[in-house]
């Protein structure tokens, strides 16, 4: 009972999040981001610091405590500690009226930063250094020439908000300008931003939106640059190619510490692919610590280039590098080679309209989304040169992107068979004991763990198969015929039969 009475929780571990979009990140999570910052910045009285996209006020309000502890000798002054600290040093720019607002509150203690019961003294005006301002987006044939926004979806009257950021929204000169102060300049650069903005399209489509956050920053030129964001630019994402190249290369970014469930970083939130904090550092190249965390835990720990030779995207598991570079050393052609587009032959995954529940002359059999008929023949206009072939169906969108759940449940498409975009095709294969060997080679441990080195959503596009070598399928495949042939080490077996669920049970 006296532990039940003495707890005194964090007001800011208790808030609901906006969105699995826009969520608040814990002060324990902050604090460990803090701890990727050299200690020295806590002692100096120069150091400036920016969230562009403060939220909740906690890093503001984490960084604040470690530097009124830092310069309690240099400032012994309590108040002219805390005034220093808080219009010389800490700036935030909220994403929403309302986040400006809780922001000063856990910032200053009051929701004016002017206001009575405010800790700093010297601020004039309500805002302080946080400021929110509501910007409209800029138009260009239907989308914001800034952030890609959809003029359907965002072009909102002055009741409801622009989802506009500021932060990416205003040239590196005009954000330099914000707080007007002279000569400005930002030491850190830290934050959560949002993730992503519907784009208008089908099944709540979306476009993501945090690499502009991370993009602006560099052009700002900080000493440290660190920010909280979805993984998935590791190896895919809408619209992320030139990001992803970007920063796969640049080898400023020397930590990086990667969680493969998001869960364990924002509670009851689920973002496929999970999520990454990482520290870029403009005066200092090398290699990148990689830090992996799955359930609370370090599961493994490296430093290495983040992209390594001959691959175009980050593998995100340490223990793969040495198997992926064995596999890419005895297979020069891969399998993505054989796997054709979702609209194969021109069916859209709502397709339902069959024209027959039973085989007739000049009719085909259609794989759709969870059902199977027959059409005629007549009605197919793309891929007809592969109708009258053995060929493999395997689901476009499986699972989550957790590559210990999703597992491919390969079909065997006969002769005169089609399938919608619900499935990409492989194939064609000379015959049909040639397509069984392809599925039994799907099935394996080994397929789906180089396969998951591309997947961190729930598509399986035809890149998303480029890392997995193909074989020849005139026999029938098993992992331990697979391990033999690229003389994996126990430890490199053990790896892989840890990381795939069994396959029998998918059989």
């Amino acid at each position: 009972m006296n532990n039940i009475k003495n707890y005194n929780p964090d007001v800011l571990d208790a808030l609901a999040n906006l969105s699995s979009d826009e969520v608040f990140t814990p002060p324990k999570i902050v604090n460990n981001i803090l701890d990727t910052l050299p200690e020295k910045l806590w002692s100096n009285k120069n150091a400036t610091f920016l969230d562009p996209a403060t939220k909740s006020g906690v890093f503001l309000r984490e960084i604040a405590k470690r530097l009124i502890k830092g310069l309690e000798k240099e400032i012994p002054d309590l108040q002219k500690r805390l005034n220093h600290i808080y219009t010389k040093q800490l700036f935030g720019i909220g994403i929403t009226e309302l986040t400006s607002l809780l922001s000063r509150r856990s910032l200053y203690c009051s929701k004016l930063a002017n206001g009575k019961y405010s800790i700093c003294t010297d601020f004039n005006g309500e805002k302080g250094n946080i400021r929110f301002e509501r910007i409209k987006h800029s138009w260009q044939n239907d989308r914001c020439k800034f952030c890609g926004a959809s003029k359907n979806e965002y072009d909102r009257d002055e009741s409801l908000e622009t989802h506009a950021y500021e932060f990416i929204h205003k040239t590196p000169e005009k954000i330099i300008n914000l707080f007007n102060k002279k000569n400005m300049k930002f030491d850190v650069i830290i934050g959560n931003p949002p993730y992503q903005l519907s784009d208008g399209g089908a099944q709540a489509s979306a476009r993501p939106i945090y690499q502009e956050f991370v993009e602006q920053a560099k052009k700002l030129n900080p000493r440290f640059l660190t920010m909280i964001i979805p993984s998935r630019w590791f190896s895919g994402g809408k619209g992320l190619d030139s990001f992803r190249k970007e920063m796969s290369n640049d080898n400023r970014i020397r930590i990086l510490h990667d969680f493969f469930n998001a869960s364990d970083v924002f509670p009851g939130v689920e973002i496929k692919g999970g999520v990454c904090y990482f520290l870029w550092d403009r005066d200092n190249k090398g290699l990148c610590k990689i830090v992996s965390h799955e359930n609370g835990e370090i599961v493994s720990e490296m430093e290495r280039h983040l992209l390594e030779k001959e691959l175009d995207v980050f593998i995100r598991y340490n223990q793969a590098v040495s198997i992926l570079k064995k596999v890419s050393a005895k297979n020069k052609h891969s399998f993505s080679d054989n796997v054709h587009s979702a609209m194969t032959f021109g069916f859209r995954t709502f397709f339902k309209t069959f024209d027959s529940d039973t085989f007739k002359k000049d009719y085909v059999k259609i794989y759709a989304n969870h059902s199977v008929g027959f059409i005629k023949t007549d009605k197919i206009n793309r891929g007809n040169k592969f109708i009258g072939r053995w060929k493999v169906y395997i689901p476009e969108a499986v699972g989550k992107g957790d590559i210990k759940s999703d597992v491919l449940k390969p079909i065997l498409g006969e002769k005169y068979s089609i399938c919608t975009e619900t499935y990409v095709m492989n194939g064609p294969y000379k015959n049909k004991k040639e397509a069984e060997n392809a599925i039994s080679y799907i099935r394996t441990k080994f397929f789906h763990f180089l396969l998951s080195m591309r997947k961190n959503t729930q598509h399986t596009t035809q890149s998303t198969y480029s890392f997995i070598p193909t074989q020849d399928f005139s026999k029938s495949w098993t992992d331990e015929k697979l391990y033999k042939k690229y003389k994996l080490t126990k430890k490199e077996i053990d790896f892989i039969e840890s990381m795939i669920r069994p396959m029998e049970l998918t059989k």
